[in-house]
């Protein structure tokens, strides 16, 4: 019986996957059942390169110009690429060695990625990989191969614990995060190394720098510290193995040379490069910052303040150095400075919406946070704008900023559940206490009744009776007798028995009253 169901779910899985057919991957000729649509990888990469570009320092707008040359560079890759996409490429103010693909051709690589690299060829060999990725479909067929494994998964469940449909919902829902953050497997770099290679031949850029960029790499990566490790070479991870496949590619390739593109790629990076001081400066300033050493931090953004002033992330910094400090009014111009040069950017409005509701500025502090959760959803915004919706007596708002706040498994989403729980818990306890239902052993109906918030509960009240389409009918009610801790549980012992499994599978416990314990 279990086996049958089993095997009824893997169908359903199946049906789902060759619904949508078998499609030839445009890159390799192979076929392969493809589970993500074309406009499904669209829509998630269209969805996502906003926000995933603000998460990792937003877009780099101090040089419009590099961003135009990088694009450039990607286009001309493009163009004999074997599948068409809307593809876009940017440059994100990151010092993280690092580039990546999103489906749907939505392609980053960050400065500290630029940096690293010696000509227009090894930058070219960057971009086509990360073109391989997209246009072979990398992400989308990982998650393909994930939702068999994962219907099997389902399957188990529903068969040995009986549980819903709820499952599938959640793989659903999912996708996209899934897809964003696949890890590529060794058969994906390969393919994206050779296919990425043939691109650079057509396009017209000796191959070889793909080798000299994988050697680079190798290099780099012994004695790095974690920051390299978690970036780039987290998901292309190099190895001696890497250089010597691309070295025997290239002479597949037939050593055709071609352009490598040396002072052309010195030029474009020149900014970058002369500010690299200023960087470092600035990385060591987050880094103190996070150890509330302000002094030393503040010293430290001076420095690359004093090097480039027209990066908006250093006056950001310095804001936050300076709010930390006390120091509202001057955290309040570094921030101003902050947003006019980069008024796209999440952060500088998250900081100065916090700043100003610090200092009484409601308006001012709502108008910035909005602004930035529209760039970026983050629980510090939703939680001020909380904060400025409870200050105001608009109820009703601050449950719905700080329910999106609490989502986040982080200190902010504690506070924003412990807001939450005050808000609302008396009004709609059960939506906040759970219940469960067990029999003691001489058979008589017992309850527990959960607490999962960040707040203790008194005064708790359970109604326990027959279960209907509205809910508990004939209820008893009962009074817990104690004060339930933030994260505790107690047992009820109703005194409804003897009763058998069957009896007590009709009944159902709902919290009806509940009050946080102040």
């Amino acid at each position: 019986m279990v086996r049958t169901r089993i095997w009824k779910w893997m169908a359903v899985v199946a049906a789902a996957a060759l619904a949508h057919g078998c499609a030839v991957n445009p890159v390799t000729g192979a076929s392969e059942i493809a589970f993500v649509s074309e406009s499904q990888e669209l829509a998630i990469g269209q969805k996502n390169y906003g926000p995933y570009r603000q998460a990792q320092g937003g877009d780099y707008v101090l040089e419009p110009q590099l961003t135009s040359y990088v694009d450039s560079v990607g286009q001309r890759l493009v163009k004999v690429a074997d599948r068409k996409l809307p593809y876009e490429f940017t440059v994100l103010n990151d010092s993280t060695p690092n580039a990546w693909a999103l489906p749907g051709g939505k392609i980053a690589i960050n400065r500290g990625l630029l940096v690293e690299l010696d000509s227009e060829a090894e930058l070219a060999a960057v971009l086509g990989h990360e073109i391989v990725h997209a246009a072979a479909r990398h992400s989308a067929q990982s998650m393909e191969r994930g939702v068999f494994l994962q219907g099997a998964l389902i399957a188990a469940g529903v068969a040995l614990g009986g549980s819903d449909y709820q499952e599938i919902g959640m793989l659903g829902a999912g996708l996209g995060a899934q897809l964003v953050n696949q890890k590529y497997g060794r058969d994906d770099e390969t393919e994206a190394d050779v296919y990425g290679m043939r691109y650079m031949v057509r396009a017209g850029y000796d191959p070889a720098a793909a080798v000299d960029l994988q050697e680079t790499f190798v290099r780099l990566a012994e004695g790095r510290e974690s920051s390299w490790l978690e970036g780039l070479f987290a998901s292309h991870p190099p190895s001696g193995e890497r250089v010597e496949a691309n070295r025997r590619m290239v002479a597949e390739l037939g050593n055709p040379g071609g352009e490598i593109g040396e002072q052309a790629y010195r030029r474009a990076i020149a900014r970058i490069q002369r500010n690299k001081p200023a960087y470092e400066a600035f990385d060591e300033a987050q880094q103190a910052f996070k150890k509330k050493d302000l002094k030393t931090a503040l010293a430290k953004v001076d420095r690359a303040i004093a090097i480039e002033p027209g990066e908006a992330t250093f006056h950001t910094l310095r804001g936050e150095i300076r709010a930390a400090s006390a120091d509202h009014e001057g955290a309040l111009r570094d921030l101003d400075k902050a947003v006019a040069l980069n008024p796209g950017y999440y952060r500088p409005l998250l900081v100065r919406g916090i700043t100003r509701r610090e200092l009484g500025d409601s308006r001012g502090a709502s108008s910035d946070l909005e602004r930035s959760v529209a760039m970026l959803p983050t629980a510090e915004g939703y939680y001020d704008l909380g904060l400025i919706a409870q200050a105001g007596a608009d109820r009703g708002r601050a449950i719905g900023y700080f329910q999106k706040a609490a989502t986040s498994d982080s200190e902010i989403g504690n506070r924003a559940g412990r807001q939450l729980a005050r808000l609302d818990l008396q009004n709609n306890p059960s939506r906040y206490l759970t219940t469960r239902l067990g029999l003691s052993g001489d058979g008589y109906l017992l309850v527990q009744v959960d607490n999962p918030t960040s707040v203790a509960v008194r005064d708790v009240e359970v109604a326990v009776g027959q279960r209907s389409g509205s809910g508990i009918a004939q209820a008893r009610r009962y009074d817990l007798g104690r004060t339930l801790a933030a994260g505790q549980s107690a047992q009820l012992r109703t005194g409804i028995g003897p009763l058998s499994t069957e009896q007590a599978r009709r009944l159902g416990a709902v919290v009806t009253r509940a009050q946080v314990a102040e």
